[in-house]
Parts: C-alpha cells; structure tokens; sequence
C-alpha cells in the first residue's frame, strides 16, 4: 500500500503544526496565528507565522513555506520516510507498508532499536555508580560540564564480560548479538563488546539510539583507543554521520556544516557553542556522507588536526571528493596548528580562536596543490615532472567535463609559476648618488655629473617634436620638463633603456642631469642646457603649459608605467613561447595569461593617448567659443 494524499492528509489534521515548532522555536499569539522568528534565516523582528486551521507555515523574510512534514524535513533534517514515520507515531497512525518484507524488515529494525534505547539507558545509570567513578573523573578532566554529559547521553560499560544480558534479560542474546551488543566467538562464547569504556549513543538523523562508540580510559597495548558498533540492520557507518540529528538545525541557521575526526572533537566544539559539528565514524568520508553534507551545504568544512595524520585524512576526503565535483558544490578545508585537535585549541586559545579558523577555509585546490607540491623535495626536473603528473591525475578523476577542465587549467598555471619563475634582473639597479658608488647599468660607468656637448647634442635632436611624436618622446620631453619625477622613475627608466636601445643615451643624459639639480630646485632641463621649449599644442597634458603640476606628474607616471609594462610582458611572452615545445600545457596557460596582460596594457595605451587628445581638443576650443560668444 503507497501513502497517498489522504493519508497525508488526515496525518496532517491529527498533528497541531504550532506545537510541532514551538518545540524549537518560541511563538506568540497573533490572532488567529502564531509568530516568530524565523529559523531558516537570521532575523530580529519576527515574520514567520504558523497556521494551524490552514496546516502551514510562512516567513515572509525569506519565503520559507511548508507543512508538518516538510518542517520535518527541511528544520529537523530528516529524509521524507523518516518524517512520515516519526510524525504517525506521534500521531498514533500506521505508516502504510510498501511490501510485506519491507514491513517484516522494519519491524525487525525497530525490535532492535529497542535493544539499543534500552543499552543507552543502562549505560548513562551506569556512569553514576560506583563503577562509573574512574569515568566520571576523565570526563570531569576533559572540562564536560554536566549539561554536555546529559545532552550527548554519556555512560559507562563496566569491565564485567555479562553485564548486558543480566542488565537487560527481557532481550535474547540474538537480540544483542544482532544489534552490536554482545560478540558471539566460533566456539559459541559469548562477552559484551563493549567493556571498560566511557560511552557514546550514535543517532540516526530521526535521533534514535542506533549504535555506540566506546572509549577507553587509559592507554592499553594491543587495545583500540575508540571502539564504535559493526554494521548491523540499524547501523552502517558508511552512510551515518555522528550529530547529524543535532546538527541540522544548527546547520539551517549558521549556514555552515563542520566535519571534524571525531566524536570527541564533535562534543568540544558543541561546548565551545559550535553546534553544526558532525563527524564520520571510524573510517575516511565516504561517497554517501559526501551527498549527506552536499544537501546540507554547498561547501562543507572539513576540519582535521595539525599533524600529518590529519593532513593524510584530509587528502583521503580531498581524493573521494574530486570525483564528485559539481558546479557550486565543493570542500572548505581548516588544518588546526600542529599537535592540536579542536579540544586542545579550545582550551588553549578559546572558542573565538576556532571560529576564526573555522572562518578562513582553503579551497580543495589550494589544499591539493600545496599538499602534493610539499609531498618530496623537487630539487630535479624529474620531480617536479612528477609533480606535474600527479597533479593532473588528480584533475583527471573529475567527472564533470567544465570542472575537470578549469581544474587542469588552474593546476598547471600553478605548476607553470612554481616551475618557470621570473627569472632575476641581471644589471644592477641605477644608484641616485655617490659617484663612483654609482650602477653600471649600461655595461660601462655613467659619465660625471653634467651634460657632454654630445649628450646635450642628442637631447636636442630627440626632443624635436618633428622627429617622433610618441608615447615615448613624448615621455621623455616630459620628464625634461619636470626633472624633479626623473628620481622617482630612475628604475623604471633604466629597464626602458633596455627595451629602447635607441633612447639609452637620452635617459642616460637626463639620469646625469637629475643628479646635478637641487631637490628643491623647480627650474626645468631646459633652462640648464640651453635647448627650446617643447611645442606649445602638444596633446600630453604634461607638456602643456599652464597643467598643475599635480596632474601632470601623475599622468607623467602613467605614461612611463606603461612604456615600461608593455615590453616587459612582450618579452615574457616570447619566453613563454619558446619553451612550448618542452612544456606545451603550461606553456598554453601562461600565454593566455600574458596575452590578456598585454591586451589590457594596449587598451590602457590606447586609451590614454584618446583621452589627452580630447583634452586638448576641449581646451583648443574653449578661447573660439569665448570669443564668438
């Protein structure tokens, strides 16, 4: 029999909805409804009202609209049949059967879960004993307040090998053995499993006790320090994420699902008031708690402790997820500093330092890269070939074609600049002072401070506005103009004389000349040496007279930033390409790189020299319109 819409129905009207959620959100009376503040985003002035005539409930912040059974599952986390089941026991309904084996295999599944609820109310009795004593000092120890040991339902199994058949006699020991409780040995002896051990319930996302996890109390050789449950009918640890239950609606209000080791660093976080912790059980994150946290969140923090077994747990869960990459669905991933887990960290620094960790994730890319980039020296090319090929193994596994591809891209421009750096400058840098202290940036020392009749012979010549009107005459008549910017672009003048051979003996000139004048002295080159003025109609506005001098230096800066950047990125891409053959996919990405670079630097060329014709074009106007007027 299906559950069809009159069921639903009638389960509706036997459930009130406001009850429902004042169970976790406090309502008021507003006439014929209820009101509050949402829960599924943060608000201060309430507009989320519950009806319960209509059977519904409304945010009018975030439009948030459901029923009972949806409030179930969008608040309380809970998959569509787990809602249906929970809501018809409250509501004193059968849930309709798909097949009588499903309904045989459901009633044995809630047999067990009675075997379990009933071990979790032993175990918690058991702590307050005279056996739970040592227990009750190592949580004490820990700084568990009480309220935490009630909330997360802590116990205690004694080290008695019988005491769960004796303690529960109503269950047979199939019961238990099927349940997780009790180990059945090939020679037929029976021994509770978990023995010695401070106590932990392990939830289903409906909150009903389904396994445990046991911790010992003191280091024992040849004794796991965590023992968790097999995988029963209630329990497979591969599909059940610890807290879930709790986390849920902590996760709906933060925005934000924490993955931690385990379930200790679980309930250090709780405390800490960190409640959308959860964590896997025993084993790395699998395929199906990977969907679990994607349906909660787009981009889960995974958070590991600061040693290398967390950083080797945190590239199992990277190598699981890469295969499942989505548009908008990826991993966070926080590393605590070294030798610390979230319990340590709390206690050390308090709970404001792990929400700033918390707060600043690396991206899966960023934690792959550096990850496998740390793996082993690469101090051959060898290695760092190997690098490479692990790297694009990595991206290989992506299903998703885009993903893989911006994956591949991003992966090797990484490699590329790790691999290729910019190589360093080898000419010294132009030294302002000292004479013979000064750079041989030319190869050759720079004549002494004044200009040769030679050196005054060419400024002459190129400074001819017949000659070459460009950009970068232009630039350096300006700089004759204001010779006081001449010190501040010393290093970016002399890369210019490399890339412009033909005007190294101008800016050499202008470098002597900068040296000879007082810092404070405004005069200009012109007046020193004797030559004409620059033409009066220029389109620079930095040789223009009557410019503030404000405006013609910052512009006068611009145009040097760009003689220089455009060659500069001319001549790494001609690197670049050269080393195609040897390296052609890195090689590509850097090109494209470079290209977009020195597209961008044109434009800012083009766009400058547009933009101070117009100005001139504005000014060469403004006296004939005046003068018409």
């Amino acid at each position: 029999m299906a559950i069809t819409p009159q069921w639903k129905d009638e389960l509706r009207a036997r459930i009130t909805l406001s009850s429902l959620v004042m169970r976790s959100v406090k309502l008021t009376r507003a006439g014929r409804e209820f009101k509050g503040c949402c829960p599924f985003h943060g608000e201060k002035t309430p507009s989320f009202y519950v009806n319960d005539a209509k059977q519904f409930y409304h945010c009018f912040g975030c439009g948030a609209h459901g029923d009972a059974i949806s409030w179930m599952v969008d608040h309380n986390g809970l998959a569509f049949m787990d809602a249906i089941k929970e809501l018809a026991a409250e509501a004193g309904m059968e849930v309709p059967a798909p097949d009588p084996v499903a309904a045989q295999k459901a009633e044995a599944r809630a047999s067990l879960i009675d075997v379990t609820e009933a071990a979790q109310r032993y175990f918690v009795e058991n702590l307050g004993t005279a056996s739970g004593a040592a227990a009750r000092d190592y949580l004490q120890r820990r700084g568990l307040s009480a309220a935490t040991l009630r909330e997360f339902g802590f116990g205690w199994a004694s080290e008695d090998k019988q005491a769960l058949p004796r303690a529960l006699p109503h269950f047979g020991e199939d019961m238990l053995a099927e349940a997780g409780m009790r180990i059945v040995t090939d020679s037929g002896e029976r021994y509770d499993r978990f023995r010695g051990r401070v106590m932990l319930p392990i939830h289903d996302a409906r909150g009903r006790v389904i396994a445990f996890g046991g911790r010992i109390l003191d280091k024992r050789d040849g004794v796991a320090k965590y023992l968790n449950s097999p995988d029963t009918p209630l329990f497979d640890k591969g599909r059940t994420l610890y807290n879930l239950h709790r986390a849920a609606p902590a996760v709906r209000q933060t925005g934000r699902v924490v993955v931690v080791e385990g379930y200790m660093d679980v309930v250090a976080l709780a405390q800490a008031g960190i409640a959308e912790a959860v964590a896997p059980l025993g084993t790395a994150l699998t395929e199906m708690q990977l969907e679990m946290l994607w349906r909660m969140v787009e981009v889960p923090v995974l958070c590991f402790d600061g040693d290398a077994a967390g950083q080797r747990a945190a590239m199992r869960a990277i190598t699981r997820a890469l295969p499942l990459l989505a548009p908008m669905r990826s991993l966070g991933i926080v590393r605590l500093p070294a030798g610390l887990d979230p319990d340590d960290l709390i206690r050390e620094s308090g709970a404001k330092a792990m929400q700033d960790i918390l707060g600043q994730p690396a991206s899966l890319i960023e934690t792959l890269w550096a990850f496998e980039r740390d793996a082993q020296p690469l101090t051959t090319p060898e290695a760092k070939a190997g690098l490479k090929a692990r790297l694009m193994a990595h991206a290989d596994t992506i299903a998703d074609p885009e993903i893989r591809s911006l994956y591949r891209r991003e992966l090797s421009e990484r490699f590329s600049a790790f691999a290729y750096p910019p190589r360093a400058q080898t000419a010294p840098r132009y030294q302002p002072s000292g004479g013979a202290q000064r750079g041989n940036w030319r190869g050759a020392n720079m004549p002494p401070p004044g200009l040769s009749s030679e050196a005054r012979t060419t400024l002459g010549k190129l400074m001819q506005g017949a000659q070459r009107q460009n950009l970068l005459i232009a630039t350096l008549h300006g700089l004759a103009l204001h010779p006081q910017q001449i010190r501040r672009h010393a290093e970016a003048l002399v890369q210019l004389a490399r890339h412009h051979p033909e005007s190294a003996d101008l800016i050499e000139s202008l470098l002597e000349l900068a040296e000879t004048l007082d810092s404070h002295d405004p005069s200009t080159i012109w007046s020193q040496t004797g030559q004409p003025a620059p033409p009066a109609d220029s389109p620079f506005a930095f040789l223009r007279e009557g410019t503030e001098a404000g405006d013609a230096c910052e512009e006068l800066a611009e145009a040097v930033t760009l003689l220089v950047e455009r060659p500069a990125l001319e001549a790494a891409l001609a690197a670049t390409i050269a080393r195609f053959e040897n390296d052609p996919e890195g090689s590509f990405a850097e090109q494209a790189r470079l290209r977009l670079q020195l597209a961008a630097v044109n434009e800012r060329l083009k766009h400058f020299g547009r933009r101070k014709a117009a100005m001139a074009a504005t000014d060469s106007e403004t006296p004939r319109r005046a003068g018409t007027d």
